[in-house]
């Protein structure tokens, strides 16, 4: 990775998992895969082609996924996932530069200021910038 740090991902809350399905699937053919509970119900958005690994196939493009909202305001507005190559350094240059890091979740669903550990992707936590918009930092696990 070069010394740029990419958005490769998105999100975005739902309060209604089957009619926000519905909607993106109809209005932009996403195709939209349902996780499981050990997932927290994640859904995850195809919204360009894909190859067999599940990466895109057209540079600049990006999938995502949806998760369900809480009562914190944070978890309502869209966020972006930008790679890093070293989370640590990545949470230590958030801090040094004004942003908060907000943590992840532990296996019991508890909040943990340690990155999460999301089988397959890599280790993943939020935080906030300055303007108080929730981001998330994702050092890509071996794909």
């Amino acid at each position: 990775m070069s010394d740029l740090n990419p958005v490769v991902h998105f999100e975005m809350g739902y309060f209604d998992r089957e009619r926000m399905k519905k909607f993106y699937e109809s209005a932009f053919g996403w195709k939209l895969q349902q996780l499981g509970d050990e997932m927290g119900n994640y859904v995850v958005a195809h919204t360009a082609e894909t190859d067999e690994k599940g990466m895109v196939k057209t540079p600049g493009t990006i999938n995502g996924g949806f998760y369900q909202k809480i009562d914190n305001p944070l978890s309502h507005a869209p966020s972006v996932v930008i790679a890093v190559t070293d989370i640590k350094q990545a949470m230590k240059a958030v801090e040094e530069g004004g942003g908060k890091i907000l943590g992840a979740m532990d296996q019991n669903g508890n909040p943990c200021m340690e990155p999460m550990q999301i089988p397959g992707v890599g280790l993943w936590i939020s935080f906030t910038d300055p303007e108080n918009n929730r981001v998330s930092l994702l050092q890509p696990g071996a794909m």
